[in-house]
Parts: structure tokens; C-alpha cells; sequence
């Protein structure tokens, strides 16, 4: 009998691999042989796993507070202590301009292991266009983006609020590169600024005013606050009623109205606060949405969870889906989310301050909560300090340090 053929035990390999059931348990397979090593720390093969098992939560960071990893309780514990010993969360492989006003980098996204980073001014008041770089920090490697070139931001308003945020990879796409798009806003429009690292230059992709989205100027800031749901971002927190959107597929900005349906009995309850709605990726493709309501007062909080259905010929309106009871004698705050989880900090009664609406001066350290959104399982990941003002958190999700290749 012919021996079987190299490539073809590979791919034999390959298939049983792809059948272990956690990350863990393919990094404990890796390090039983080179062979086995090789197979498993393939592109092609990883791409695969991934699609069949969704990487962990390793992690939390928050945009200058910074990494936070999954403690001793939650079950990737032991890869989030892997990747924090292994990973430079504080940056310090980038250079930083040689500028004595300049900050420290800072993060302000998190994605497909990517963290994009800014470096602004220590002592602007007004928004300013900021220096951006990109870095992986297990494999401590960085690009630093150029500046958005002069000849495109002359010609505009002055800057009312600027955000940049990290594109994820598209399927058909190369695993090193990457997109930045930078969304500045201005009194009558916005603008969108994208970068890509294959070109290495920045270009406009889209500049509508607000009137042609058929819209008047946000009452409020709120760029920085924004969720990734299949190719598109969402902005929740500029209008009451609205949402902005961001279609990365088509590189346009359109408006999603929130204010329909079972919305417009939840912004009424008496004696409730809305605090904060947040997009997610619902069953079957369908656009959902966990509103968080309750009173400060009595430290009662509900997660209201909503999904957006298309009855016939009428416009899509919103429909309950559930409502979570969060555990009581705790004060909540949305601050963040991704395509399968919504992210709580989670204030204990005895810690909140009601003059300052906040923790107490002496105890500045809160616990951030995972809700998983298609089972509503409610999970600690970390404890953190708190850092004023309240910023984002990032979710870091990612195979262990043994399995990952450079992502840039």
C-alpha cells in the first residue's frame, strides 16, 4: 500500500483541528510538534478556525486607562494572563513625535488585535486634527499614519468634533492591511477621511452636509460614542430619535430613525432615565437594539432589548424582544459593545456619590460587566479605575499569544 501523501495528511490534520472546540485546546495541540505547529499557525487555517469559533474575550481597554484582562473568574482568564504578559499595553514600541506639548499615545479603537492610537496637543481647547498611528502590541510592530494632508482640510469649516476609528478586515482582505477612517464634523456637514495602508495616502470618500441627509446639526458631541455592526458604524449618542450611520461597503452616511414603534412608549415610562441605546447584530441579520432605562434614584436598572422589524409595506419599526433586570443596588452606564456582547460599568450604591453624580473621591475603581447579546448572559470581566472624564472601553478579542501572527 502507497504511503499517504504529505499534503494530504495535512490536510487530515487540518480537518481534526478545526474540530477542537476552544482555543485553548488548539494551542495546547500546537506545541505537541513542529508539523503540528505549522499547521496550525497558517493564515488560511486560522482564517478558517476563526469562522467556526469566534475568538475570546481576553480583555478590556479603556482609551487612557489603559489594558484591563479577563480576571480569575471569567473562563479566558488564563489566555487574557497569557496575552497581558506577553504584550505591551502601554505602547512604548511607538515613537512618539518629538513634540514636548504632545501627549502621551492613547487609545482610541481596538480591532482584529489592531489598536489605534493619538497623540494630541496637551493644551488644545478647540478640536484639532491629531496624530494617529497603528500598532499590534504582542508583536509590538506599528505604522505611523501621515497627516491628513493640508489641502483637504483648508478648504473646510471650522472643526466642531473629530473622530477616527479602525475599519475591520473584509473577507477578501489581506490580514496585514488595514483602513483608518477619520470622521470630522463640521457646523454644516461632515466630512469622511479614510486611509489605507495599501496606498499609504489619505483620501475623501464622502463630505455630505447635513441638510442633503435630511437633518439638522447634532445638538451635541457624541462621534467618539459609536457601534460595528455587519460593515456598518453607528452613532447613537447625537440625536434622541436618530441614529447616524456609516456604511463601509458603500462609503455613505444615511439616517436610522429610532423613534418608532415600541421606542416611543420606552422614552415615556415615568420615573425612568433613558441612559443609552446601543446597536447590536441581531438572529438573522436583523438590526437590534439593548436601551438601558432605570432610576438613579433607587438604583433599579432594565436593559430593554429591541429589534427592528419590517411589516410588509410599512416602514421598519421597533419591537420588544426581552427585558434584563440588572442586579439590583448598582448604578450602570453602557460603555461599549461589539457584534455579540454589550459592555457595563457597573458602580455598587455604597461606592456612588449623589453630589458629584459619580464614585465617591475615595474609591475610584468600578467593575465592567459583559452581557452576552444572544443569550443575555451577564458576566464580570474586570475590575478598573476610574479615570474623569468617564471614557470608552474596548473589547480585545484574540487567539492565544502561541497561535497569533503579526497583524501587521
Amino acid at each position: 500500500m502507497a504511503p499517504t501523501a504529505p499534503h494530504l495528511f495535512d490536510e487530515i490534520l487540518e480537518e481534526i483541528f478545526l474540530r477542537l472546540p476552544t482555543p485553548a485546546g488548539l494551542a495546547r495541540a500546537s506545541t505537541a510538534s513542529p508539523r503540528f505547529r505549522r499547521i496550525i499557525a497558517e493564515r488560511s487555517f486560522l482564517r478558517r478556525f476563526r469562522a467556526l469559533h469566534p475568538p475570546p474575550l481576553l480583555g478590556l481597554a479603556i482609551d487612557k486607562g489603559g489594558f484591563h484582562p479577563a480576571e480569575e473568574h471569567h473562563p479566558s482568564a488564563p489566555l487574557a494572563r497569557a496575552l497581558a504578559d506577553a504584550a505591551d499595553f502601554s505602547y512604548s514600541f511607538v515613537p512618539k513625535p518629538d513634540k514636548a506639548w504632545l501627549t502621551p499615545w492613547y487609545l482610541r479603537d481596538v480591532r482584529d488585535r489592531r489598536i489605534l492610537l493619538e497623540c494630541s496637543c496637551r493644551f488644545d481647547i478647540d478640536p484639532v486634527f491629531t496624530n494617529l498611528a497603528v500598532c499590534d502590541p504582542l508583536s509590538r510592530r506599528y505604522v505611523l499614519l501621515p497627516p491628513i494632508p493640508e489641502e483637504m482640510t483648508v478648504q473646510q469649516e471650522r472643526l466642531v468634533e473629530f473622530a477616527p476609528m479602525l475599519v475591520p478586515i473584509g473577507e477578501e482582505e489581506e490580514e496585514t492591511s488595514f483602513r483608518v477612517i477619520c470622521t470630522p464634523r463640521y457646523k454644516s456637514k461632515l466630512v469622511m477621511f479614510v486611509f489605507s495602508s495599501i496606498t499609504g495616502q489619505w483620501c475623501i470618500a464622502a463630505s455630505p452636509s447635513w441638510s442633503s441627509l435630511g437633518i439638522v446639526e447634532p445638538p451635541c458631541n457624541g462621534l467618539s460614542h459609536f457601534n460595528y455592526v455587519r460593515g456598518c458604524f453607528y452613532w447613537p449618542a447625537l440625536w434622541k430619535d436618530k441614529l447616524l450611520m456609516l456604511d463601509t461597503r458603500l462609503m455613505e452616511f444615511s439616517i436610522v430613525n429610532i423613534l418608532t414603534g415600541y421606542h416611543v412608549q420606552l422614552i415615556n415610562q415615568p420615573g425612568q432615565s433613558v441612559c443609552m441605546s446601543t446597536i447590536v447584530d441581531g438572529t438573522e441579520g436583523a438590526l437590534e437594539m439593548f436601551t438601558l432605562v432605570g432610576s438613579y434614584s433607587y438604583a433599579t436598572f432594565h436593559l430593554y432589548h429591541t429589534t427592528q422589524q419590517n411589516n410588509g409595506e410599512s416602514p421598519k419599526e421597533w419591537q420588544l424582544k426581552n427585558v434584563i433586570a440588572l442586579p439590583p443596588q448598582c448604578h450602570y452606564f453602557a460603555v461599549g459593545a461589539t457584534e455579540r456582547f454589550l459592555f457595563l460599568r457597573c458602580i455598587r450604591i455604597a461606592q456612588w456619590d449623589d453630589n458629584a453624580h459619580g464614585l465617591l473621591p475615595e474609591d475610584n475603581e468600578f467593575d465592567l460587566f459583559s452581557l452576552d447579546v444572544k443569550t443575555s448572559e451577564l458576566k464580570k470581566v474586570c475590575r478598573a479605575k476610574h479615570y474623569y472624564p468617564p471614557n470608552l472601553v474596548h473589547s480585545y478579542f484574540g487567539f492565544p499569544p502561541s497561535l497569533s501572527k503579526p497583524s501587521l
